[in-house]
């Protein structure tokens, strides 16, 4: 089976977007400030964006709260096209738990990673539906260690159960993972050495300790 180049087709739409000179209303999931600066930068020329940030994943309580802090003082420091706004999701980590059940031990970017994508995504999509907005999104395709497969599939299946759009990405490409970096420097941004969930952490400190 023929992998799609998601950022082509990205192109596309925005081409379109383009042409009729509409600006349309985009929810973005973030899964943190540092993935979001590319990403934001990179669509707030074409859409009016609402960034959902809705993580149930990331554990401790402390470390989500500062994850929080970073997404909404990164939004209100970048100089962008379009106004961005940003909503805090419920955070819920009873839901990450209860969906992890059986697969705590598996590795990192396997099938409870990709649960967790589903997971996410499903709210963004909910609320995007409920909402009104003309397409959903999330900024997870911009990191090396996720699935675009995968998240694009899960998008474009979400976007058929709830009938709205779902703007298809590969965020790392052309750069947009260097460029993140890079945005993480420029506004001083904190940057985790693990996705986010209690499993990935454990799995950080364990590489740290072989080296």
């Amino acid at each position: 089976m023929n992998k799609v180049n998601y950022q082509l087709e990205l192109d596309k739409i925005i081409d379109s977007i383009t042409a009729d000179g509409i600006t349309p209303t985009l929810l973005m999931h973030s899964c943190c400030a540092p993935c979001s600066s590319y990403c934001l930068s990179y669509l707030a020329e074409y859409f009016s964006i609402t960034v959902l940030y809705y993580n149930p994943n990331i554990s401790p309580k402390e470390e989500y709260d500062k994850r929080v802090q970073e997404q909404i003082r990164l939004i209100g420091e970048l100089s962008l096209k379009n106004k961005v706004r940003f909503i805090e999701g419920n955070y819920e980590p009873e839901r990450f738990y209860q969906m992890a059940e059986g697969m705590e031990h598996l590795p990192e970017g396997g099938e409870r990673c990709f649960a967790c994508y589903r997971l996410r995504q499903r709210e963004a999509a909910r609320y995007a539906k409920e909402h009104g907005f003309d397409y959903f999104t999330t900024t997870l395709s911009v990191s090396p260690h996720k699935n675009a497969q995968k998240l694009n599939e899960i998008g474009l299946s979400l976007a058929e159960e709830f009938q709205i759009p779902y703007l298809v990405s590969d965020f790392k490409k052309r750069g947009g993972y260097q460029k993140s970096i890079e945005y993480s420097r420029a506004y001083h941004l904190y940057r985790q050495n693990y996705c986010g969930c209690e499993f990935s952490k454990r799995q950080a400190e364990e590489l740290v300790s072989r080296h």
